[in-house]
């Protein structure tokens, strides 16, 4: 019996010695990994931030993790993040391809496509595009005043009473890019918005979710991601469908030469080129809608979430804002975007929402091109890269008041408007989110109209607000409920 005993364990030493992980030489620190499992048993993959937090300080701001056998390194603070996603962005500038979300998105589109002649043209032809579209220009900002005023319509049926504004800022914010993708808006009641909204906001929790994670234990992870990811595939397919659908039915009423939108670009595009000279195809732009969507959508309603959370729960910030907002537009039906200029306390609340917000705390995974170095460590090809911009948004030496949601982040010292160099919520380098000056643009129009319009009050039967953030692939505040209240703007009888 004994001798039975001692054989077991005797194999599974060997098991074990067989299968063990070994880290590459002059690899960043971290800690121990064991065999299948990785790093994962060490992490709480329901929110592993503050697990991250915890081993940098024990290894430092660059060291290595195993998701599985496949090895990561986790980059924390301003210097390394900087150091490699812009002054070494080639080496970084990559995506792995062996995770959830990349099986789940058919690896189309552009936001999770690798790093390659392929990416550079799709990505290329979206700024662009966008840039022809009004992105930063007046047309853009007559889109957003537009449906800021279909907000506004919302609202005024819920003054004096409270509403859940979860729907309709993730609403808002679709219908926006649908604007540009399209020329087309939903109305907030349409079936199909809903739909949409539905399977982006669930995919963001499932794709970077602890089940997303254990099924990348190994780095033939196909079976195993169709196990766990039922529901993303599901979704997916949804979506991909609605969005093919709806790219027929456009190209049915389109002119060629006569670009209304996004789409039609794309289209034109396609006729230009000869078959097989580029990589433009119809999944391609299905892939681009979707990640266009995807990502013009969660971060943007997640951000002006966590803004009327604080706004509500800090009154006094709020009426600051308003009478710098109706001091700046006296006189005028709507603000512009050039009204920025002149509210700096109003843009260093906005960025601060947007720094407490922390959308996307980390980042969207990155990895490595060629064997490269980075803060003296060697990191082979191929190494999964994990830039978290949760520990820069919050880094001690980088901000006044790195733990507290203060607008006097980004105010100097005459209580102008003034953006530290580690405000990067939407990352940086080449990878960084290239729907950065729509989303700016959104969120100052959006708040300023319903700050003038509106004062927004936290439940009295409410009890104590809850900060802590529902983690996913995106940040959203827990769901609340907001107390509106109607506004008489100054000159207005």
């Amino acid at each position: 019996m004994l001798g039975s005993l001692v054989l077991v364990w005797i194999c599974i030493f060997l098991v074990f010695l067989f299968i063990r992980i070994q880290r590459p030489k002059n690899f960043p620190p971290g800690p121990r990994p064991i065999p299948i499992f990785g790093n994962l048993l060490q992490l709480n993959i329901l929110n592993p931030l503050k697990d991250f937090k915890r081993l940098a300080r024990r290894y430092g701001n660059v060291y290595s993790l195993y998701i599985g056998r496949i090895p990561a390194v986790v980059l924390n603070g301003f210097k390394p993040i900087r150091e490699a996603l812009v002054t070494n962005a080639a080496d970084f500038s990559g995506r792995p391809q062996n995770l959830m979300v990349n099986s789940v998105s058919q690896r189309n589109g552009f936001v999770f496509a690798d790093y390659g002649p392929s990416w550079k043209e799709h990505r290329r032809f979206a700024l662009m595009t966008l840039r022809n579209f009004g992105l930063g220009k007046q047309s853009m900002e007559k889109r957003i005043l537009g449906e800021a005023e279909h907000i506004v319509a919302r609202l005024e049926k819920c003054t004096g009473s409270y509403m859940n504004p979860k729907t309709l800022f993730h609403d808002a914010a679709s219908n926006i890019i649908y604007l540009v993708l399209f020329s087309t808006r939903f109305d907030y009641e349409d079936e199909t918005l809903k739909e949409f909204v539905r399977c982006f906001t669930e995919n963001a929790k499932i794709v970077n979710g602890p089940w997303s994670m254990v099924s990348q234990c190994n780095g033939r992870n196909n079976v195993c991601i169709k196990a766990f990811g039922t529901k993303a595939f599901q979704n997916y397919r949804t979506v991909k469908q609605m969005v093919t659908d709806m790219i027929n039915k456009h190209n049915t009423t389109r002119l060629l030469g006569e670009q209304r939108d996004f789409v039609d670009c794309y289209l034109d595009q396609l006729n230009k080129e000869e078959e097989g000279r580029c990589s433009f195809d119809e999944e391609h732009l299905v892939g681009m809608v979707i990640d266009l969507h995807g990502a013009g959508t969660d971060t943007t309603s997640n951000t002006l979430l966590t803004a009327f959370l604080y706004l509500m729960t800090h009154p006094d910030i709020q009426e600051k804002c308003q009478q710098e907002i109706d001091e700046v537009l006296k006189g005028k039906a709507q603000a512009s975007f050039e009204d920025r200029h002149n509210m700096p306390y109003t843009q260093a609340v906005i960025h601060e929402s947007q720094r407490i917000a922390d959308t996307v705390p980390l980042s969207v995974f990155h990895c490595t091109t060629r064997d490269t170095q980075l803060m003296g460590y060697s990191i082979p090809k191929g190494t999964l890269i994990i830039p978290n911009l949760s520990s820069i948004l919050s880094e001690e030496g980088q901000w006044k008041f790195p733990h507290e949601f203060n607008p006097a982040n980004f105010l100097n010292e005459q209580g102008q408007f003034e953006k530290p160099e580690a405000f990067l919520p939407f990352s940086a380098g080449p990878r960084m989110c290239l729907g950065e000056g729509l989303a700016r643009m959104e969120l100052f129009l959006i708040l300023v109209t319903l700050l003038r319009r509106f004062q927004f009050v936290w439940p009295e039967d409410a009890g104590e607000p809850d900060f802590t953030p529902v983690y996913g692939i995106t940040v959203t505040p827990k769901p609340y409920r907001m107390g509106v209240r109607l506004r008489q703007i100054p000159g207005e009888m």
